[in-house]
């Protein structure tokens, strides 16, 4: 099925999570932030949200420095 994942047209696998998702963009989700269709998805929720056709998702990485 078909995902915009920061404005791109991604492929994935129905039935796909946000944790499965972030676990193939980054090797450590600490410090990642997801908005699906305009709504901050909860770390705590992740697992149980499961991706739909066409979803929009914004896909933020917080990184550190100085």
């Amino acid at each position: 099925m078909i995902i915009f994942l920061n404005g791109e047209e991604h492929q994935i696998e129905a039935g796909t999570n946000v944790t499965t998702l972030v676990s193939s963009l980054v090797a450590d989700p600490r410090g990642v932030a997801i908005e699906r269709n305009r709504m901050i998805v909860m770390k705590s929720q992740w697992d149980q949200t499961i991706l739909a056709e066409g979803d929009q998702l914004e896909f933020v990485q917080f990184v550190g420095g100085g």
